[in-house]
């Protein structure tokens, strides 16, 4: 019985990719010389941190990261977790945004009803973090990979590990 899985799992190579080439346009831009303006990524904790002397100047920091991390992956600004932006030292601010990797339970339970109801011939269940469909047919699969692609906008999704 053919299967596939629906995830959501972050590229962190272009993640980290896209967050250099924004440290370097930081780095180069005039406006941001003498400032504390800095983008790091934490790969354990799966964190971005942004750094800033205000919150006019944390908001321009996003306009450089958030184009050039939809270049590196599509949509993957959906996959962020903004946190309150802190107070440092003085007028310093800085903002944590955590990197959501893996499908939650309550999209995972949206995804599971959004094909039950659906009345096509597959039966979906929530495996962990990710989604297992399984049907008679290959075409039932990618009848159901065009639904969820449609209906689930709002963060970014994976389909693979198709077993025939």
């Amino acid at each position: 019985m053919p299967s596939f899985d629906i995830s959501s799992e972050a590229d962190m190579v272009a993640l980290k990719n896209a967050i250099d080439v924004a440290a370097r346009q930081i780095d180069n831009r005039y406006d941001f010389k003498g400032t504390s303006a800095a983008v790091e990524l934490n790969e354990k904790d799966k964190a971005i941190t942004l750094f800033a002397d205000s919150d006019f100047q944390l908001d321009q920091i996003k306009d450089i990261l958030f184009p050039a991390m939809e270049k590196k992956e599509a949509e993957s600004t959906k996959r962020l977790d903004h946190g309150d932006v802190g107070k440092i030292s003085g007028n310093k601010v800085k903002q944590v945004l955590k990197i959501k990797i893996g499908i939650e339970s309550e999209l995972a339970k949206k995804i599971v009803r959004l094909i039950k109801d659906s009345k096509l011939k597959v039966q979906a269940s929530i495996q962990g973090d990710a989604v297992r469909v399984a049907g008679a047919k290959r075409d039932l699969l990618q009848e159901t990979i065009a639904l969820v692609r449609k209906s689930i906008t709002d963060f970014p999704l994976n389909y693979g590990n198709f077993r025939d």
